[in-house]
């Protein structure tokens, strides 16, 4: 026997504080019967609370959902493998979009993640350089884990390789898939070389949606000490503050030779449903069969029987009239 609603537990809470209840209740009746010289009945003055009792804890046993194994059902699991390859540059930090940049590609990502379904995802963070985080995999709850720890300081020194990420997420992907391979960026693509555009042209079977996340007209990137408090802003070799801005353009590029969208970011995260349904015309593949267990519930045999009992308890009566 299983049980589908564990969290209910809390209702057995309810068995001890009736009985509780029922005793100091029985206890005061009894001592107004005896002052009015009625007649007690000691067997019902038992059964009746033990009834109502026994009642009460099947009720709260239904409440927990139990279930028998009725048996097995194969189910075959589909979809497609997309790599996110998330700028975890320090340019990320500047916050023309609230929180930062990266904070709101964190919170797109994730709504992303919880609006798949059989698909498998990958996370790689990048910078002047690139390394999988995360490896395919249809664990969700574990991608989130992981998106969770990526910020500024994950990959040591600066700039931006979008280049370099997609082709490591192309070297990363599994070939022998037969569905689509989908790559989503999100960044600000301050990438000085520009080298990602070619690399997406050149990209073979492989999608490329890019998210842009900033704003065009910029703004300066904090500068934070090692307790994390801020302390001031960035600024370049001659001394001045440096404005970043999102290289709209430049994303655009990097999506159109890859086959993909570009989409800007959002407060209202308005984009991500945008892309959720352009993936989800996309080829999936059926990758794997999982056995998934069938259960038949019973737990309305003890609610029943609970009700009866308890009915039963409340309605015997605990004298037989004057002495």
């Amino acid at each position: 026997m299983e049980f589908s609603n564990t969290h209910n537990y809390i209702f057995f809470l309810i068995p001890i504080l009736v009985l509780i209840t029922l005793i100091l209740a029985y206890q005061k009746r009894n001592s107004i019967i005896k002052a009015l010289s009625f007649n007690i009945d000691y067997r019902f003055k038992v059964i009746k609370p033990t009834l109502m009792t026994l009642g009460i804890i099947l009720i709260a046993f239904s409440l927990l959902g139990p279930q028998i194994l009725k048996g097995y059902q194969e189910v075959e699991r589909s979809g497609l493998d997309l790599y996110i390859l998330v700028d975890t540059s320090k340019s990320m930090l500047a916050e023309d979009i609230k929180p930062n940049r990266l904070a709101r590609s964190k919170k797109s990502i994730e709504n992303l993640i919880d609006s798949l379904e059989g698909d498998r995802i990958g996370l790689i963070p990048f910078s002047s350089d690139s390394y999988v985080q995360m490896p395919l995999t249809d664990d969700y709850d574990l991608a989130k884990m992981f998106l969770e720890v990526i910020d500024t300081d994950l990959i040591a020194g600066g700039g931006t390789n979008i280049a370099a990420a997609l082709k490591l997420a192309k070297e990363s992907f599994d070939e022998s898939a037969k569905g689509d391979k989908v790559v989503v960026i999100f960044s600000d693509g301050e990438e000085h070389n520009q080298s990602g555009i070619e690399v997406a042209k050149n990209l073979e079977k492989v999608k490329v949606y890019t998210v842009g996340v900033g704003s065009k007209e910029g703004a300066l990137i904090p500068a934070y000490d090692s307790q994390g408090t801020k302390v001031g802003y960035k600024r370049n070799q001659a001394g001045k503050y440096v404005n970043s801005k999102l290289n709209i353009a430049s994303l655009k590029k990097i999506a159109e030779n890859g086959g993909g969208k570009f989409y800007l970011a959002s407060l209202t995260g308005g984009e991500i449903g945008q892309l959720i349904d352009d993936i989800s015309k996309l080829k999936r593949d059926k990758y794997s069969k999982d056995k998934v267990k069938k259960f038949t519930k019973i737990y309305q045999y003890f609610l029943a029987t609970g009700l009866f009992l308890f009915l039963v308890g409340y309605l015997l009566p605990e004298w037989r009239g004057l002495k």
